[in-house]
């Protein structure tokens, strides 16, 4: 049988990720920097806080909205940490921040709508706006302007077909944040061409150089047209619980909703529950947890970008996410090349930036959510195959 036929085209056409790749030629000899995953375990207090609600024995679905306890932590946690008010009503209980990105595309993007992507991106996205029926349209962010969004750059790219901006910052792949002025900035072009925004903020809370993520949602006029997309997976080392959400006006979040209830229905009771504990006890102790992994990640990210500048291939310094993304220019190599060069040569994994669109190539994404002794012996590594790659 011919299953091309029968497949959708968009999904035939749609190639998979670039990042997991080359996750199958690992080793146990093979040091990794290509995971996007926290490296510190779920919080002890976390787990112990799951394990006391699933020992009642009784775990029913939720409202398709989420529990309403969790609800009302999130709607604390929103003002607690970023200043931005949302009742329960404007709050939606996701299955990961990867649903959130989904549905919110699903209820907002119609077939022909046009819809920006900072490049280089997140795979997900372009994958997303095209089941949608949805036309991608590429904003090139450059490493001279710290991979931020630019004025000049986004009004080159709006068109009347502009339906929404993904805007991803902290950013992955390479770490680049947007703060106040930048987001002001640009506030108004967005206003002016009524465009929409799906902002997701995965990474909100791993900035550092005494930088503090400030949303989209909270400069004036913008509230009401972003729609911001969160969860526990980075922040609280919780990625296999598959638990995020979704924050935006009422309006919207119903909308969402009715493609969340069709499809997802609720997000699973026992993540809903650790969520619970992660914000309850988050808000009584200062989110301790947190800031010991956030002082950890600043510290290996102070070496990585110091690393890979001394090697001669040139590191932005990233303000979010854990990601660094230098430059391989220098080699003569591909991306592509370099990555599976390193790889096969050197048992070091990295991403080749490609993979996060047009704009990533000539650079690699390196995660520094692993040990600081992995990280030194990965760049003991990279020396030696750089010095390898000039005789």
């Amino acid at each position: 049988m011919d299953y091309s036929k029968i497949i959708n085209p968009v999904v035939l056409d749609v190639p998979p990720s670039g990042i997991r790749k080359y996750f199958d030629m690992l080793t146990d000899k093979t040091i990794s920097l290509g995971v996007g995953e926290p490296d510190f375990p779920t919080p002890e207090r976390i787990r112990q806080y799951a394990l006391k609600r699933l020992s009642t024995g009784r775990i029913p679905y939720s409202s398709n909205s989420g529990m309403p306890e969790l609800r009302e932590l999130i709607s604390k946690y929103m003002l607690d940490r970023f200043s931005l008010e949302y009742d329960i009503s404007e709050i939606l209980v996701t299955v990961g921040a990867s649903q959130a990105i989904d549905i919110a595309l699903r209820t907002l993007i119609a077939p022909g709508d046009e819809v920006i992507i900072p490049d280089p991106g997140y795979v997900a996205y372009t994958p997303n706006v095209l089941f949608c029926g949805g036309v991608p349209v590429y904003l090139k962010v450059e490493a001279k302007d710290k991979f931020k969004i630019t004025k000049e750059a986004l009004s080159k790219v709006i068109t009347p077909k502009t339906k929404a901006i993904i805007f991803p910052y902290p950013t992955n792949p390479t770490g680049g944040i947007m703060e106040k002025e930048d987001l002001e900035a640009i506030a108004p072009l967005l206003i002016e061409n009524n465009v929409m925004v799906i902002s997701d903020e995965i990474y909100a809370e791993l900035t550092y150089n005494g930088k503090h993520h400030v949303s989209m949602a909270s400069v004036p006029g913008m509230y009401e047209r972003t729609v911001i997309l969160n969860g526990f997976s980075k922040a609280f080392s919780m990625t296999g619980w598959r638990i995020g959400f979704i924050c935006a006006p009422q309006p919207i979040v119903a909308a969402i909703t009715k493609v969340h209830q069709i499809t997802m229905l609720s997000a699973p009771t026992p993540a809903q529950y650790a969520a619970i504990g992660a914000l309850e006890q988050g808000l009584e102790d200062g989110y301790k947890d947190m800031k010991a992994m956030v002082d950890e990640y600043a510290r290996r990210r102070r070496y990585l970008v110091d690393a890979f500048n001394e090697l001669g291939l040139t590191c932005n310094e990233p303000e979010g996410a854990f990601y660094v993304f230098p430059s391989i220019e220098s080699t003569g190599l591909t991306c592509e090349d370099f990555a599976e060069r390193l790889l096969m040569e050197a048992d070091v994994c990295v991403v080749p930036g490609s993979a996060f669109g047009e704009s990533g190539n000539g650079f690699i994404r390196c995660c520094y959510a692993t040990s600081m002794e992995n990280l030194v012996e990965a760049i003991r590594r990279i020396k030696v195959f750089l010095e390898n790659l000039k005789k």
